[in-house]
């Protein structure tokens, strides 16, 4: 706590002193947002759920979380400089995790992860010449898929991020490099150059989630990777997207390895390419949201079999196998019921909402086995209260249907979440 304390200290208090020395007006912003969450899963939680599903029938579990906690930090410095900062605390801890791998046998395992439970998930500085033009440059949020451009708690209705995109892409996945972005008045562009992502990281349950970071107190960049979105606003209230990832994940680690010509693993560079649209309309009364994403691994059974080999010495990678492809699409709507008894000056809302999801984190490649248990539709009722336009009430119930052979997954949550941003 001590060293939570002081590193933000150390963030705060030189901000602070600039904006006490800067007469002009409020130069320094602060805001942040977090959530909490309650659940009640009615199924198994056991590792071996899947694989034996008949033993693990009509058990249940619960779960307390605080999924995130958000703290940001902005400077504008004048003559087109600022800078943004971004300190995200994960269900409640600091530290390493330990947790059971039911994908490895029901192992226990500490996760090591750079950063922990806490992370530095912005930290840019950006020159503006104009609108249509800037650079920023530094730890930036890749803004590949719907849930990474907004991933905020008020930006989705559920009580948890929208599922398909949280598990097989990194979210909210930040990463450091450079960044070309403008706006002109129907359209946004932003173009990133970024260190690629680690195959080593890539798993069945989550295809290429956990490429994005690193287990260690660097992140390695032999190979870089490609990002870019378009947005359009031409319809009023209407935002659509387009936006993609491409890169080389293979021997982007540590220690970085010559392959001779020699191995069966000479030519092998795992290329990783990803796909999304999206979309958000919000008008006064009602809001529907959707996506669509696909990822593609190259050379996913051989990086499968070596990454396997690689962590049995403990090295820090995912052991299970990387399928070629993974998709998830899914689409939500709400609409505020209150809209019909409140008073026109009453900022109070409720919406009813819907969600419905299909995704698959595993499409296996030739030679590799299938796994039908990754292959899930979701759909998601419940309502959004908001007595406050920074606040919102969320309870929600929810159903996971499997394949034939595995055991449905029903749930019911409750959360609290707020977002806000102020300038001093």
């Amino acid at each position: 706590m001590k060293h939570i304390v002081s590193v933000l200290l150390g963030l705060v208090l030189p901000f602070a002193a600039a904006v006490a020395q800067n007469p002009d007006g409020p130069c320094l912003t602060i805001g942040g947002y977090g959530e909490v969450a309650m659940t009640r899963n009615f199924y198994s939680d056991n590792v071996y759920r899947y694989s034996s599903a008949s033993s693990h029938q009509g058990e249940e579990h619960g779960r307390f979380d605080i999924p995130h906690a958000v703290i940001y930090l902005g400077y504008d410095f004048g003559k087109g400089w600022t800078m943004q900062t971004e300190i995200e605390f994960e269900h409640t801890g600091t530290g390493g995790a330990v947790e059971k791998e039911f994908e490895e046998a029901g192992e226990w395992e500490t996760e090591v992860e750079k950063g922990g439970e806490v992370e530095l998930e912005q930290f840019w500085i950006q020159k503006s010449f104009c609108p249509e033009f800037n650079v920023r440059m530094g730890h930036i949020v890749v803004p590949v898929g719907g849930l990474n451009n907004a991933h905020e708690p008020l930006n989705f209705f559920t009580v948890y991020r929208p599922e398909g995109e949280y598990t097989i892409l990194p979210s909210t996945w930040h990463d450091t490099g450079i960044s070309l972005w403008g706006r002109t008045l129907h359209w946004r562009y932003e173009a990133m150059v970024i260190a690629g992502l680690d195959a080593y990281m890539f798993n069945t349950e989550n295809f290429v989630k956990y490429g994005a970071g690193s287990p260690f107190e660097f992140k390695a960049a032999n190979q870089l990777g490609f990002a870019g979105r378009i947005d359009n606003y031409s319809v009023k209230n209407l935002r659509m997207s387009l936006s993609g990832f491409y890169g080389r994940a293979f021997n982007n680690t540590y220690p970085y390895e010559v392959i001779p010509e020699s191995s069966r693993y000479y030519g092998v560079v795992g290329r990783t390419a990803i796909g999304a649209f999206d979309f958000a309309y919000t008008g006064k009364r009602f809001i529907a949201r959707g996506n669509v994403d696909y990822g593609h691994v190259g050379d996913a059974a051989v990086i499968s079999s070596m990454k396997r080999n690689r962590s049995a010495n403990n090295a820090p990678y995912k052991k299970s196998a990387v399928g070629k492809g993974a998709f998830a699409a899914g689409c939500e709507a709400g609409y505020d019921i209150l809209s019909f008894f409140r008073r026109k000056d009453s900022e109070k809302q409720l919406f009813l909402f819907g969600r419905y999801e299909y995704y698959n984190s595993y499409v296996p490649d030739e030679g590799q086995e299938a796994a039908g248990w990754t292959a899930k539709h979701r759909i998601a009722v419940g309502l959004n209260y908001f007595p406050l336009p920074q606040i919102a009430v969320k309870a929600e119930y929810s159903h996971r249907f499997l394949k034939a052979g595995y055991n449905p997954e029903p749930s019911v949550s409750l959360g609290v979440c707020y977002m806000a941003f102020f300038k001093r």
